[in-house]
């Protein structure tokens, strides 16, 4: 364990930009991302922040919900592990603060802006290996902005690849720190600005409670062994994927691909594979395989896979 916290852990997060007193973290971070439009001055955290009840029950996610004055929402993911129809869940996620937005009796069902900004600690787009910052709105077939209210980005960190010395802006030095700040030993000199001297002051493991430390390091395991798991899982699935693919098409090589990476996770987490469960994988189809997918890493016994 380094000097400072690992900012892709859940309690480091929330940590250091959940709490009350650290908000200008967070609008700091924020704004490095966000169009001149809206730009934020303060915030308020959600009452609701749709939470598991514990910090490790819930699967490789932190949800950062809060709110500006002006009534417009930003939902903050950070997720350490592809999963299934990350896509989709990033929609279904956005959609809550849009339907909170609804009044009671007369109402010109004007919107306020809804931001959804995903701190992915993986490359969800297999075909781009470049580009870090991912801007998303709905366009029309001309490629023209149909609806500037609703706006997803995305951080595709292991993209990140500037060095102390090549950092020039605040955005630039904010994806650093995301991506090194636990392989730090001090304050580098390129990061002096008031900001990021008082995230180190919170991030030093050394002044943490012995409550707080204990908390740290069994979300630090569990980001570790989750990050190891899926990785290797999904290297390895998609490498027996690609072979089948070839042989028996590709409809088929994403179904044995799915049920490999299954097999996979699921003795990483519950050991031996009983038959039964061996039998109903095999006769499976890609749909039902993937929903079990969804599940396996937040299932606390075999038989919640399957239910």
């Amino acid at each position: 364990m380094g000097k400072y916290i690992n900012l892709f852990t859940d309690f480091g997060f929330k940590k250091v930009f959940g709490e009350e007193p650290n908000k200008d973290l967070l609008i700091s971070f924020l704004n490095t991302l966000l169009p001149a439009k809206h730009q934020i001055a303060s915030l308020e955290f959600s009452r609701n922040e749709w939470q598991g009840v514990s910090m490790l029950d819930r699967k490789a996610i932190f949800d950062l919900h809060c709110k500006t004055p002006d009534g417009s929402y930003f939902l903050v993911e950070l997720q350490k592990a592809k999963q299934n129809f990350f896509k989709d869940r990033s929609l279904y996620y956005a959609s809550f603060p849009i339907q909170e937005q609804g009044q009671k009796g007369d109402w010109d069902y004007r919107l306020q802006a809804v931001y959804t900004i995903g701190i992915l600690d993986f490359i969800f787009d297999e075909a781009d290996k470049h580009d870090v910052i991912h801007t998303v709105q709905l366009k029309n077939q001309h490629n023209q902005v149909f609806y500037d209210k609703l706006t997803f980005i995305y951080l595709t960190l292991p993209n990140f690849s500037k060095t102390l010395e090549e950092l020039h802006t605040l955005q630039d030095k904010w994806l650093f720190v995301f991506r090194h700040l636990d392989e730090l030993e001090s304050l580098p000199d390129v990061l002096q600005e008031e900001v990021f001297v008082k995230l180190f002051q919170i991030a030093e493991l050394i002044a943490f409670e012995p409550q707080d430390r204990a908390a740290y390091q069994a979300s630090l395991k569990y980001y570790r062994d989750l990050k190891n798991v899926t990785d290797t899982a999904y290297d390895e699935g998609r490498a027996e994927g690609r072979a089948v693919g070839r042989e028996e098409g590709r409809e088929e090589g994403r179904q044995k691909q799915s049920a490999a990476v299954l097999q996979m996770l699921l003795r990483q987490r519950f050991g031996a594979i009983p038959e039964q469960a061996m039998t109903a994988i095999a006769q499976a189809d890609n749909a039902q395989l993937e929903l079990w997918l969804a599940r396996v890493l937040t299932a606390q016994q075999l038989a919640e896979v399957f239910a």
